[in-house]
């Protein structure tokens, strides 16, 4: 069976690397995401709650409605107009 790949709206405004705060079990984290998964994030976050970091390992799986961004990772720009033009071009270009 296929996976299916479409990235969400909800899904789009998240990135590996952004910084996030969510809740588990009537505790305010804050963490970073690890990975994406179709409607949900791999987060990485530090808690001083001994039953916490037994009970998740600092890794914790959030719906992605339950995220609120805190701060965005740096993305990365496609340099677009170079790629229009051929290699011998750009060369010659003064």
């Amino acid at each position: 069976m296929a996976k299916n790949a479409e990235v969400s709206e909800a899904q789009s405004k998240y990135q590996v690397g952004d910084e996030v705060s969510f809740k588990i079990e009537k505790q305010t984290f804050k963490g970073f995401i690890d990975k994406s998964y179709t409607n949900s994030f791999l987060i990485t976050f530090e808690s001083d709650d001994p039953e916490i970091i037994d009970k998740y390992h600092k890794k914790v799986v959030i719906n992605n409605r339950h995220l609120k961004l805190i701060k965005a990772a740096p993305r990365i720009k496609d340099d677009d107009d170079d790629q229009d033009e051929p290699a011998d071009k750009k060369s010659k270009k003064k």
